[in-house]
């Protein structure tokens, strides 16, 4: 699949639920109204609709929510998809989660063939880490890490750099994770959903995070990748990897090779524009599979140049409409 910009898409991210056991201040409000079961294709069509990408030559899948381990039966799920890893057609399985059920599923994840898990963890104070997620427990998820590190997992720990929040704690985040042996990549906040708050309260621009790394650790640079929208750099006095996704001080969009496909059937082939597809028409309509199949291939005929987030005192309001949660995060 290549788009009009001549970028193949080789990845595709895929939200199992809308639904999540925090509500992160940045992602949610607190009273969310989550879709109708009804509206959620089941776990059986997002295997095809998934299935239907990698034929096309998606090499990577990363399934997110919501939080994807709070699906029903997700492990069956991810225990079908895992046929692409055997038959080599997919690269890599891997999911994004809180971490809060981690502990419960990570054994079994690594049996099917998951190799990486991103963990968000943007504090490591317990009091502050509640506030932010509202209704989270970092014990629990701190047992999460320790259980899929156990399980042989890569664990890239996930933290968005919010003002005034966290900001003072970069330090104290470089070090946890060069102690655990664990990657780091730091997010600017995105101007998605009605958060309930000022997200121009909340935003820090990832280039004063990373001058302000510098002047305590000696970042390196690197040409590591891994399909995402991150920048790297290397810490040398751990040896951790550091990544930067700066959707507005500096986007991404020149090499994105990724599409979103929502718990109910519509791709997003940009996260931070409002055209989509709706896949689950077509998927309900031919069993054959052969509408779906040119369904994806003209939504992927029109995904756009790039997104447009801005963030100041004149557009405090969301870009986009719709939480992160509904398109995958």
């Amino acid at each position: 699949m290549i788009d009009p910009y001549g970028r193949t898409i080789t990845y595709l991210r895929v939200s199992v639920t809308d639904r999540c056991d925090f509500r992160c201040v940045y992602c949610m409000a607190e009273e969310m109204t989550f879709l109708p079961k009804s509206e959620v294709l089941t776990l059986e069509e997002l295997d095809r609709v998934a299935s239907a990408f990698v034929g096309k030559g998606v090499k990577k899948l990363r399934l997110t929510g919501g939080e994807p381990l709070v699906r029903k039966n997700i492990m069956s799920l991810i225990h079908g998809l895992s046929r692409h890893l055997a038959t080599g057609a997919l690269d890599e399985l891997t999911l994004t989660t809180n971490g809060s059920q981690l502990a419960k599923y990570a054994s079994e994840l690594a049996t099917y063939g998951v190799k990486r898990v991103n963990v968000s963890i943007d504090t490591l104070d317990p009091t502050k880490f509640k506030a932010i997620t509202r209704w989270g427990d970092l014990g629990k998820v701190l047992d999460g890490v320790a259980a899929a590190k156990k399980a042989g997992l890569t664990i890239k720990i996930n933290a968005v750099a919010l003002r005034g929040v966290n900001d003072e704690e970069v330090d104290d985040l470089i070090r946890w994770c060069g102690s655990e042996g664990l990657d780091l990549t730091f997010i600017e906040t995105m101007p998605m959903g009605d958060i309930d708050g000022d997200r121009t309260a909340q935003y820090l621009p990832l280039s004063l995070v990373r001058a302000k790394i510098a002047k305590t650790w000696t970042l390196a640079e690197t040409d590591y990748h891994t399909g995402g929208p991150a920048r790297y750099a290397r810490i040398v006095e751990t040896g951790q990897r550091i990544g930067f996704i700066t959707p507005l001080t500096h986007n991404f969009c020149e090499s994105c090779n990724r599409v979103r496909l929502t718990c109910t059937g519509n791709l997003y082939m940009c996260l931070g524009q409002n055209d989509s597809a709706d896949l689950r028409a077509p998927l309900r309509a031919d069993p054959s599979g052969r509408l779906l199949d040119a369904t994806i291939d003209e939504a992927i005929g029109r995904k756009p140049k790039g997104h447009d987030f801005i963030i100041d005192r004149r557009h405090a309001a969301p870009a986009v409409p719709r939480h992160m949660s509904v398109t995958g995060g």
